[in-house]
């Protein structure tokens, strides 16, 4: 088979840009593999990028999607890790490397591991973007302690309940914003602590907190610091949405104020998977729809009210 379906955009815009497409399959590089996809996640990320191009930002025609669950199928020139038929789940490089909302997907070797046995491809496919942008926001970035305070934003989200689970894992009492209706799951995941931002304002209720959180910018970071301790550290995802004021505010007050965005990252993903199957982190799936439904998954995506990940399958 030479091509393959994918979900792609001429324009940017609205969910009804996206219509399935026939592209080349692609070819394997030197260290690459080449993966069947059976599941991919949708991240916030991409109907963000769908709308305005994202943060390089990308233009039409492209094919988006960075979370990938599947089975390799074939492997580049020198690439040792892994076997056709091996079960993989990993995410593609980020921003520049989309494309898993299509049949197969390549990238470097080491931007997947080994899928954990215990959950399905649908389940894993929910982890790597979210999983990998927690655990680097926490362990890599703030170096998150046993026994230190964590707050949480959006906890109920994507990253948000990957967070959750990775910051209890770590030994840390763990503080998070969301609507009441969501209050009773995320218990259910650890959090010792939830604040609902809808009746009361985190900033005047949480205190002494070593570690933040922040997904959503605007005066989420600024008010974030009145809960902090002096020494502490504020990691921000939102890039595009940060307060300008935030790194210098802080610097003020003695805490570290850091951004990021996501990086492939074999070692934490080997870390997440094993966490995986140790029952220490699940990831919530909000729904499961197939390719063809790719308008409607970016449609309820969108709504914001959805609890963890949306997936997509992919029939072969």
């Amino acid at each position: 088979m030479k091509t393959m379906k994918a979900i792609s955009q001429d324009a940017l815009g609205g969910p009804e840009v996206l219509r399935m497409v026939e592209v080349d399959k692609p070819v394997p590089g030197p260290t690459e593999v080449l993966v069947r996809v059976e599941a991919a996640g949708l991240n916030p990320t991409d109907w963000k990028t769908r709308a305005s191009g994202g943060v390089l930002p990308l233009r039409p025609p492209f094919v988006l999607g960075w979370d990938v669950s599947g089975v390799v199928e074939e492997s580049g020139l020198g690439q040792a890790l892994y076997r056709p038929g091996d079960e993989v789940f990993g995410m593609l490089r980020y921003p520049q490397g989309h494309g898993a909302f299509a049949e197969y997907v390549t990238a470097p070797s080491r931007h997947f591991v080994r899928k954990p046995r215990s959950v399905d491809h649908v389940h894993a496919a929910a982890i790597p973007l979210a999983g990998l942008t927690a655990w680097q926001a926490l362990v890599d970035v703030a170096g998150l302690k046993s026994g230190q305070r964590v707050l949480v934003h959006a906890a109920a989200g994507g990253v948000g309940h990957l967070a959750v689970q990775i910051a209890k894992a770590r030994g840390a009492y763990v503080i998070g914003t969301a609507s009441a209706a969501k209050h009773d799951f995320l218990r259910g995941l650890g959090a010792d602590e939830l604040v609902d931002y809808r009746e009361q304002d985190f900033a005047e209720v949480v205190r002494d907190v070593d570690v933040v959180l922040e997904t959503i910018g605007g005066d989420y970071g600024p008010r974030s610091l009145r809960t902090m301790r002096p020494g502490g550290t504020i990691v921000s995802l939102a890039i595009s949405l940060l307060d300008p004021g935030l790194h210098a505010r802080a610097h003020e007050l003695g805490i570290r104020s850091e951004a990021i965005l996501v990086e492939p990252d074999y070692g934490a993903m080997r870390a997440l998977a094993a966490l995986v199957d140790a029952g220490a982190l699940r990831a919530e799936v909000a729904a499961a729809m197939p390719l063809a439904d790719a308008v409607k998954a970016h449609e309820l995506g969108e709504t914001n009210r959805t609890t963890g990940k949306i997936v997509l399958t992919v029939p072969h």
